[in-house]
């Protein structure tokens, strides 16, 4: 039987793009090799683990596993959303990762420009090692610095104030000051990872474009919001992505080192709670729920921020 040519005129280019797609994986096959474990890594601890998530739909026992417990449908999440401490954590991780979005995003941003605007050469490594060195520093070390630093009873902090006939603060004690002391000592930590980002995307910029600018008269401030700006756009665009799609992870191993109940008010977040109603009491259904939650509004608030991204001309993330 014959095929009909407008059929064979669409399968003809199909046939040749699979393989022109044949010919590229052979030519890059050592790249792919490469991207082997990487790809592995996330399927066995990311992706697999996504099987996992029907615990929040069933009244989960460890006896019977997680196909053997019984279907509850939404009753998990029909109670959480009746609890009123469940709802003072979801406020707690919003109020903390907003603080931490508004005043930690724009700090590696500026510290690159500074770092870019700097002439002298050995200043700058200098200034980019000190402010990078903290983010390889775990928080259980910094959390220990960070008691002997702000501790009411001995910190350095308090015992200068003390010396300047002021009262002691407390800072990791008081939930007035708790939040504050959170989102700074996390710009203290990783501020400089980023601005080592933005420092690689600074270092495309064409210096032809500085230089006509100079002849035309621009100061640095121009030159700065006319140049440097627009030319790492794309990059800004593409973290402030990644830091919206993760709004809802407020630092967890941050807090749990550093709160205590008598700031759980304003420091219990998402994930401490977790931990405590899935690991310490046991319920496990419970917690997978609250986990799901919180994942279902990190992917909406990524696809969100992409789809806007790619309003505003940029790329996105895919």
């Amino acid at each position: 039987m014959a095929v009909p040519a407008t059929a064979a005129a669409g399968v003809e280019p199909a046939i040749r793009r699979r393989r022109m797609l044949w010919k590229r994986m052979v030519a890059g096959r050592y790249l792919y090799i490469m991207l082997l474990p990487l790809i592995v890594y996330y399927g066995i601890f990311h992706y697999y683990p996504m099987y996992g998530a029907l615990i929040a739909f069933k009244q989960f026992s460890i006896t019977k596993g997680i196909l053997g417990s019984p279907w509850v449908g939404f009753k998990n999440f029909e109670y959480l959303f009746g609890l009123d401490k469940f709802w003072q954590v979801f406020w707690n991780t919003i109020i903390i990762s907003v603080y931490r979005l508004v005043f930690g995003f724009p700090m590696p941003l500026i510290m690159a420009i500074l770092l870019n605007e700097a002439r002298r050469i050995v200043f700058k490594r200098t200034v980019q090692t000190i402010v990078y060195l903290p983010h390889f520093i775990s928080w259980v070390i910094m959390g220990g610095l960070l008691i002997n630093l702000l501790s009411t009873d001995s910190g350095v902090v308090n015992n200068i104030i003390r010396a300047f006939g002021g009262n002691p603060v407390g800072f990791l004690t008081d939930d007035r000051y708790f939040r504050s002391t959170l989102v700074w000592s996390m710009i203290w930590k990783e501020f400089g990872w980023n601005t080592i980002i933005y420092m690689a995307a600074l270092a495309g910029v064409n210096p032809q474009l500085y230089e006509a600018a100079l002849m035309d008269g621009a100061n640095r401030w121009r030159r700065i919001w006319h140049i440097t700006l627009p030319s790492i756009r794309g990059t800004i665009v593409i973290l402030f992505i990644l830091r919206i799609g993760s709004l809802m992870e407020a630092g967890f191993e941050q807090i749990f080192i550093l709160y205590h109940p008598g700031v759980y008010n304003v420091a219990d977040i998402i994930d401490t709670y977790v931990y405590r109603i899935g690991l310490t009491e046991g319920r496990f259904s419970l917690a997978a729920a609250v986990g799901l939650f919180k994942s279902a509004i990190n992917f909406v608030l990524l696809v969100a921020a992409n789809r806007l991204s790619k309003m505003m001309g940029e790329q996105g993330i895919y």
